[in-house]
């Protein structure tokens, strides 16, 4: 016996502004802010990069060009969440 396959995620999520600070993304009806300062992976790449984000499952944000994987847990209290290692360091 073969399982089926998952349909597709009918989730959204959109970039709805990019700031010097961060970026919000709409993600179904919650909007949700990702500062620089916590989030710095995305400070120096380009706008069609940050733009380019997937919603493979409920609970994770993909950018696939960054090769950047995000809890949307993390997103929304990125203080759980502390850095491992960040760039430039």
């Amino acid at each position: 016996m073969t399982s089926a396959t998952l349909g597709a995620n009918i989730s959204q999520v959109e970039v709805t502004n990019i700031s010097q600070h961060g970026f919000w993304l709409l993600l179904d009806d919650e909007e949700l802010f990702l500062p620089f300062a916590e989030f710095p992976w995305f400070r120096d790449v380009t706008v069609g990069n940050i733009l380019h984000v997937e919603h493979p499952s409920s609970d994770h944000l993909y950018w696939p060009e960054l090769d950047i994987d995000l809890a949307v847990e993390s997103i929304r209290h990125p203080e759980k969440f502390p850095l491992v290692s960040r760039i430039g360091a």
